[in-house]
């Protein structure tokens, strides 16, 4: 089987965020299970594009509306990913260092799609699947079907991922005239709330349509920005998929970014080695336990509510444990927390910015990993926690509740709260501060997060499943 993977994000080349660490890892475990499986992207200027060698696959011209602009398919020459990367490049609209944040996203994405969509039609034999992430591919499942120049693709079945449905890539319908000639009767598929909505779109005209968690699935049809109803309509071919995460880049005994390796035998040595480090540089105790937070510094991570239970909690924990905050969003946020290593210094300490190598460090150091997310559709921290013996403190909800038992469950192995709220985050960090001195209960719990499989290999099987349904 051929699947064709296309995003704009895909680890190494670009990551923002989870969407990137999937698209890296996935397409390379389905090749070890035997299928075909490429990644296309497009070529933003990035540093791995510049430290690798690129052969010249295709070139193709189209048109964006009134624009007809030349492309370029450049494929990585090396082997080393594990899959077959291509990547595209439009002169001046998608050769840029950044993934998002230009004032042409809406452009960048569509005439990526349509580039995408040109190549793919001129293949000699069709791939059989093609496989959307999210809404900056949304647009090519209809184009797919109802443009008419690409009508020998009309037969290739597509696969819709979401991996956030906070983010749907709404446009005017004066977009509509950007995109290759269509069958205009096929409006309605396009529409949403009066504009142009690309997920909507790819979800209606997708054969089948899968996110990143069965919670998360569920949860869609209560809260996905405005999507409810279309998520409780098209419900028949939607399913949920728990992500897996790369245990070969992700494992604390061979991993090149933690300075002391370990494994199941030695975690509580390995893992106080780590921790002796990390407490060395950011001016933390050792002694107490070691509770980190790790992602982007934004509402739906509840990062605002972080200050003030952080604060909240050292005061009424008499500073019975560290903390440390790595991320970067909001800079209300940001100041916030970087107030508090004025007030409490050697007990917290926050790292604005993120960078591959301090993430993982991180989490061979920390005793608990805290994810207080008001939305989170996987996760995969708490599964690279995991795989480090970081116990998980998480809120219920989304991939969450689907990956971590509370240790109040029979054989639970982390800490799971229902709000995120300063009331809930405190009384889950005065259970960790709890569990922390119980050296066998902390043990147990660390020895059962280390051997949970939450590798890639079960999930592909699952993706297989779902391809061979409409094949």
């Amino acid at each position: 089987m051929v699947i064709v993977h296309i995003s704009a994000e895909c680890y190494p080349m670009a990551k923002a965020g989870g969407l990137g660490d999937v698209v890296g890892a996935l397409p390379k475990y389905q090749k070890k299970m035997g299928d075909e499986a490429l990644v296309v992207l497009p070529m933003y200027k990035t540093k791995f594009l510049e430290e690798h060698e690129w052969d010249v696959h295709f070139k193709g011209n189209t048109n964006l509306g009134e624009w007809f602009f030349d492309f370029t398919i450049i494929k990585l020459k090396d082997s080393k990913l594990g899959f077959n990367l291509y990547l595209v490049d439009i002169n001046g609209l998608l050769d840029r260092p950044k993934i998002y944040g230009y004032t042409d996203d809406t452009d960048r994405f569509l005439g990526f799609q349509i580039a995408v969509v040109n190549w793919l039609s001129n293949w000699a034999k069709q791939p059989d699947i093609v496989h959307c992430h999210d809404h900056q591919a949304g647009l090519v499942p209809f184009m797919m079907k109802h443009c008419y120049d690409y009508k020998k693709l009309q037969i290739v079945k597509t696969v819709l991922t979401i991996h956030n449905a906070q983010y749907h890539g709404s446009m005017d319908w004066d977009k509509s005239t950007l995109i290759p000639k269509w069958d205009e009767w096929k409006h309605g598929l396009l529409a949403w709330n009066n504009n142009i909505n690309p997920l909507a779109t790819a979800v209606k005209c997708a054969d089948k349509v899968t996110t990143v968690s069965p919670t998360y699935m569920q949860e869609l049809k209560l809260q996905s920005n405005g999507l409810e109803s279309l998520f409780v309509n098209e419900q028949s071919k939607c399913i949920g998929i728990l992500n897996g995460i790369d245990n070969e880049l992700w494992d604390p005994a061979t991993d090149p970014m933690v300075p002391f390796h370990y494994s199941l035998n030695d975690v509580i040595e390995g893992k106080r080695k780590n921790k002796e480090a990390i407490c060395d540089r950011y001016n933390l105790n050792i002694d107490k336990p070691l509770i980190v937070f790790i992602g982007r510094l934004v509402g739906e991570k509840a990062a605002d509510v972080l200050p003030g239970a952080i604060q909240h909690a050292l005061d009424k924990t008499n500073c019975g444990a560290n903390f440390l905050m790595i991320g970067a969003g909001d800079t209300a946020v940001e100041s916030a927390l970087n107030y508090l290593v004025q007030l409490y210094p050697g007990e917290y300490n926050s790292f604005i910015g993120y960078d591959e190598k301090t993430g993982h460090e991180a989490y061979a150091a920390a005793d608990f990993l805290l994810m207080p997310s008001r939305v989170e559709p996987c996760g995969l921290n708490q599964m690279y926690s995991m795989r480090y013996g970081t116990i998980p403190m998480v809120r219920d909800t989304g991939g969450l509740h689907d990956s971590v038992l509370d240790m109040g469950e029979p054989d639970g192995f982390g800490i799971r709260f229902l709000h995120a709220t300063e009331t809930d985050i405190v009384y889950s960090i005065e259970r960790a501060i709890s569990v922390y001195k119980d050296k066998v209960q902390m043990k147990k719990m660390i020895t059962q997060c280390m051997q949970i499989d939450h590798s890639w290999e079960s999930v592909v099987k699952e993706y297989k499943n779902v391809y061979e349904s409409i094949v």
